[in-house]
């Protein structure tokens, strides 16, 4: 069992208790203590939500004559009937030109005769897709349009006819040519089986298909024997002859694979195509259409028909055209998915981009476009389309993709289709046409306000802000910053971008080891002085890079005009504070292009941030605390707010005024006004706010190191409001407190008003209570207590006989020592 000493022990929790396991290092016991120099935090700006679905919000800084438009009216009309196939890159050999002696005019032919072509192997002309060949197949056995079926009697005498072709002779002669088996099967349905729109075949005479059908094609026949032929032959052509004549064939080969292929995409089409476009031409029940648009699109994927190669293309799309004057909206996203997998091009792509930005303005529609995955298709047109040719599609294609990363429902999918990585792509694309051609091309801007806005909606994921770091995107959108400097709507979506991710640790570390970007934050700062959504947006990102890096606060304050700048702002909003003031007392409204007082507020409150996040570092700090403009400004914001107005901007300056007064220095303008600075916290500290109560004690903390704010804060019974102070139960305003009442123990004259008021009994509680958790402040007391005892020879006639006992047990105990007893 344990002594009740032991007991008493164990529940007071030892401030020092002898370690069993691995002790602390000194190190890791410095960095827990107090921070005499703190940042500051505050809220990041705040981004209403737009109302309307617009390319540009109610805020953009471009006129509406000089920004494409959200509204527009799109028909048929719009789309050019004959959209343009690409153009092949192939390079075709030059022709051979090679003089030929006159003939003579007795001779009647030419005794130099091509070697006979072999026939062409079977297996290379089925040489076809197998989706394909299974159409091929199921045409030839009878298979019909759906809107018509072929009797029973002509189906039987259709097969009956090709079966007679396939199990025929190895040659056959049709319309007079002979072919191989191969050959008269393509021919067959090429020509005799021709398939109509109504889906019924053509008459077919089967007896000039099998008449001569064992006889010797044409061109092994003509012109004599054999032997004849190849004696001629081998007298008039030589080795390059030969050569020439090997390659044509193969190029003969070739071509009636091709042949054969686009025979069987006739058939396909007439099968599987024609009757759904008949369907979509006829119908009128809009389900029916786009549940006829959803097989369409399966039939001609499933075809492999997809794609700007398809021959009857520019067919299926003026049907597809024309069903846009239909005006639905379901309808319309059906026949968008299958024009974009048309690889339309130009004007086209531009007109189904605004057709699918035109649907996705309302929000009723996105169930529709995530049902059809149009999402899909709009970031293949990213992927694959040509930028600088297609900049206007681009921007109403990203327009949409916006809209979309705004729906909470979108953003695990647009992060898994990799939407990040094509956005960073295209504004990488951006950046080095526009180091290449020394200018921004058309249209850029506005296409990288689409883009911005919805990296913005898609960093609030975690996945997200993990690719960017991953693909070095911060750079990346520093450089857009800095060429496109003269665009207010790009630098604003930028900085809400780079405000987001610098709330996150790992974020803040890569923007500000990217030395760049605070050169470029200056110039944006001095650029947009009184443009408060933007430069509010780029204090606080300064002040975020600021708040834990030592190195960036080095950095920053190394820039060139960093701190005249800051300054500079600080002026202009603080005038602006002013005159919305005198507007308010004389009762004026406020102005429609004047910032609102609460917008002016937060930029200032966001600026004494930064002031107080720099003064951290110890060159920096110094350097702002011998700065008379820094002072000022921070004095004049004291000056003329109170606490319970800008509860936010007092406390924030009141905190820099601390940092600032941790530097005892020669030049320190807070030195020499420190008495000065004394009396205007003495407003703050008969407030009912206990955090500003907080920020001017820890001032004085800092000040009563000086004998003249020691006499100062006697004289106006500053030390009775510090010994109260030692019965919150705020652990910081005890410790500030106890600070103060440290230094003015320090003269031995003034040792003695502790007792006023019960301040040991105080001090002695509060050890009691707070120090077997707080090592900081339990130090703190013990010395207050050792100077008011200096040079005693009886503790119980310096703190009592009750306060004795208690510190008999309490300091044993910290030290992890039982031997005392009461």
């Amino acid at each position: 069992m344990l002594s009740p000493n032991d007991k008493k022990l164990e529940k007071l929790d030892l401030f020092y208790r002898p370690s069993v396991a691995k002790p602390k290092t000194s190190a890791e016991i410095i960095s827990e203590a107090r921070n005499a120099l703190r940042t500051i935090r505050t809220q990041r700006p705040f981004t209403p939500r737009e109302d309307q679905r617009k390319l540009f919000g109610p805020a953009s800084s471009r006129t509406p004559e000089n920004r494409p438009p959200s509204s527009f009216s799109l028909h048929a009309s719009s789309f050019e009937p004959s959209d343009p196939r690409p153009i092949s890159r192939a390079r075709l050999s030059p022709l051979e030109l090679k003089l030929k002696a006159p003939t003579s005019p007795t001779t009647k032919k030419d005794p130099c005769l091509p070697f006979p072509k072999p026939p062409v192997d079977p297996v290379k002309i089925r040489r076809v897709s197998s989706a394909r060949a299974r159409f091929f197949r199921a045409a030839s056995q009878g298979a019909h349009l759906p809107d018509r079926t072929l009797p029973p009697t002509e189906r039987k005498k259709t097969v009956e006819s090709i079966e007679r072709v396939m199990m025929g002779t190895s040659m056959v002669k049709i319309n007079g040519t002979h072919l191989t088996e191969s050959n008269a099967i393509g021919c067959l349905k090429s020509h005799p089986l021709q398939l109509t729109y109504d889906g019924g075949f053509s008459e077919i005479r089967e007896q000039e298909m099998f008449k001569e059908a064992t006889s010797l094609p044409s061109y092994l026949r003509s012109r004599g024997d054999q032997g004849k032929r190849s004696s001629r032959a081998s007298s008039c052509c030589n080795s390059s002859n030969l050569s020439r004549l090997e390659t044509k064939a193969v190029s003969k080969d070739d071509l009636q694979d091709k042949n054969t292929e686009t025979e069987v995409d006739d058939i396909f089409w007439n099968t599987r195509i024609v009757p759904i476009l008949h369907e979509l031409e006829k119908e009128e029940n809009i389900e029916m259409v786009c549940a006829a648009c959803t097989q369409l699109h399966h039939a001609l994927e499933e075809g492999n028909m997809l794609g700007n190669k398809f021959k009857r293309r520019n067919i299926l799309l003026k049907t597809l055209y024309k069903l846009v004057d239909v005006g639905s909206d379901p309808l319309s996203l059906k026949l968008a998915k299958i024009i974009l997998a048309l690889k339309v091009s130009r004007k086209n792509l531009l007109n189904v981009c605004k057709l699918i930005f035109k649907i996705s303005r309302s929000e009723k529609n996105d169930s529709l476009i995530q049902n059809d995955s149009i999402l899909e298709s709009l970031l293949e047109v990213l992927r694959s389309e040509d930028l600088r040719t297609n900049t206007e599609a681009f921007l109403y294609c990203m327009g949409a993709i916006k809209f979309l990363s705004g729906n909470p429902g979108f953003l695990n999918e647009m992060i898994s289709k990799d939407t990040v990585e094509i956005l960073m792509n295209l504004i990488k694309q951006i950046n080095e046409n526009t180091k290449k051609c020394g200018t921004c091309f058309p249209n850029s801007g506005h296409l990288l306000v689409q883009v911005t806005a919805t990296l913005r909606n898609l960093i609030d994921s975690p996945l997200a802000r993990r690719k960017l770091l991953s693909v070095s995107a911060l750079p990346q959108l520093c450089s857009v910053m800095g060429q496109y400097l003269g665009d207010a709507d790009v630098c604003t979506n930028i900085a809400r971008m780079f405000s987001k991710l610098t709330s996150y640790h790992d974020c803040c570390v890569a923007l500000a080891s990217y030395s760049r970007c605070y050169a470029l934050f200056l110039n944006l700062i001095n650029k947009y002085q009184k443009k408060q959504d933007l430069v509010v947006r780029i204090v606080f990102i300064l002040g975020n890079l600021t708040a834990k890096n030592n190195q960036a606060r080095e950095q920053f304050f190394k820039e060139k005009g960093s701190i005249p700048t800051l300054l500079a702002l600080f002026r202009t909003f603080c005038k602006l504070d002013v005159h919305s003031e005198r507007r308010e007392g004389e009762g004026g409204e406020q102005p429609k292009a004047q910032t609102p007082p609460a917008q002016v507020e937060d930029v200032l409150i966001k600026l004494t941030r930064v002031l107080a996040n720099l003064a951290i570092h110890p060159g920096v700090g110094q350097a702002m605390a011998a700065d008379p403009q820094v002072v000022g400004l921070l004095l004049t914001t004291l000056e003329h707010k109170s606490v319970d107005d800008c509860e936010e901007l007092v406390i924030n300056t009141t905190a820099t005024i601390n940092n600032l007064s941790y530097y005892q220095v020669k030049n320190s303008v807070i030195q020499d006004k420190r008495l000065y600075i004394a009396e205007l916290l003495l407003k703050l500290l008969v407030s009912n706010n206990m955090e500003g109560i907080l920020e001017a004690v820890r001032v004085f903390g800092n000040l009563s190191q000086d004998r003249d704010i020691c006499d100062f804060i006697v004289q106006k019974n500053i030390h009775k409001f510090m010994i109260a102070l030692l019965g919150a139960t705020h652990q910081d305003i005890c410790f500030s407190a106890c600070g103060v009442l440290l230094n003015l123990t320090v003269d031995k004259d003034k040792r003695v008003i502790l007792k006023e008021g019960g301040g040991i009994k105080k001090l002695v509680d509060c050890l009691k209570d707070f120090g077997p958790t707080d090592w900081q402040l339990a130090c703190l007391v013990c010395k207050t207590l050792w100077n008011f005892s200096e040079n005693i020879t009886n503790a119980s006639s310096c703190f009592g006989d009750e306060d004795t006992n208690t510190l008999l047990v309490l300091l044993p105990s910290f030290l992890g020592l039982s031997g005392y007893r009461i």
